[in-house]
């Protein structure tokens, strides 16, 4: 039998992921798994945690909580990965406000079937992404996507909203208020794989999954097993025509939008000619005033516990 260990953030969703607790452990126990769950004391110690599960013999590591618990287990098991170690499997149980990565990997967006999936057991390899820069000069992983830009400005402005204002209206509220807070676009030199992009950018998404935000499709063709991060770049635009696509990207209408471009690549370096990045990662603040930002992906790097009809 499998061992699991469960490593709950209490703070997720504003607290209220520790509130998840008990239904957490019963449908662990009505599917009959093998299982430690650990309520995590601080930040960072999901990382700890997912790190020594390597030389404790469990079989999965299982992050209970949102997109940050998700981000800081994933660089638990890619530090052990990185010494040599042989990592368990990745399970998720969406626990958190935006749950981004659990919906851009084919991870069950509710607790009772996400706990199922674990219990089948079903798996794909997925790619993780590798930042340098900001507050991270030694580098950090992520699973999901980078934020650059606007929206990083929207997930600041999300994050002071009280719990009751969680998911997409959430980040709608917050998006409008970023309308008025982070309007005139930086200049940017962008270095993909096969050119470079030098322009005014409101938005810089660099994604291994589709979804940022709760609802909005940075990437709806993404595949996190491909070995490719799909940008979607905007330019300049006008308080007006973002409105209008806010409601394309929401639909994953935008590409061959004439303030859009759309490239792949699988290492970026990306330099604020004028202005400053503000950053995340994950959901995560990489920095809120950075200079240069540099990304590359590492293909098939960890086993993910996914539903039964993901492709």
């Amino acid at each position: 039998m499998k061992k699991h260990l469960i490593i709950l953030n209490p703070s997720a969703a504003k607290g209220t992921a520790l509130k998840k607790k008990t239904e957490i452990e019963q449908l662990l126990k009505q599917h009959r798994l093998d299982y430690t769950l650990i309520v995590s004391e601080k930040p960072g110690a999901p990382v700890t945690l997912a790190a020594d599960a390597c030389d404790q013999g469990y079989d999965v590591v299982v992050a209970a909580g949102g997109d940050g618990t998700a981000n800081e287990v994933i660089n638990g098991l890619m530090a052990a990965k990185l010494a040599g170690k042989q990592i368990p499997s990745l399970g998720v149980i969406p626990a958190g406000r935006g749950n981004d990565f659990a919906a851009s990997m084919g991870v069950p967006s509710q607790i009772a079937p996400a706990v199922k999936a674990i219990a089948d057991g079903k798996s794909r390899l997925i790619d993780i992404g590798h930042l340098t820069g900001g507050d991270y000069p030694q580098g950090k992983y992520f699973g999901n996507g980078i934020g650059i830009g606007f929206d990083t400005i929207v997930g600041f402005q999300a994050a002071k909203l009280p719990s009751f204002l969680s998911g997409t209206p959430g980040y709608l509220l917050a998006a409008i208020k970023t309308i008025f807070l982070y309007y005139h676009a930086h200049r940017f030199r962008i270095v993909i794989d096969q050119e470079t992009i030098e322009q005014p950018c409101l938005i810089v998404s660099i994604m291994n999954g589709r979804r940022m935000g709760s609802s909005f499709m940075m990437a709806p063709q993404a595949r996190p097993d491909d070995g490719l991060l799909n940008l979607m770049i905007i330019d300049q635009i006008s308080r007006f025509g973002i409105v209008g696509l806010m409601a394309k990207i929401m639909a994953g209408k935008q590409e061959g939008h004439p303030y859009v471009k759309m490239p792949l690549t699988s290492t970026l370096e990306i330099t604020a000619v004028t202005g400053s990045l503000p950053v995340h990662a994950d959901g995560e603040t990489i920095c809120q005033a950075g200079s240069t930002l540099s990304v590359r992906l590492l293909q098939q790097q960890i086993d993910l516990i996914v539903a039964d009809e993901t492709p």
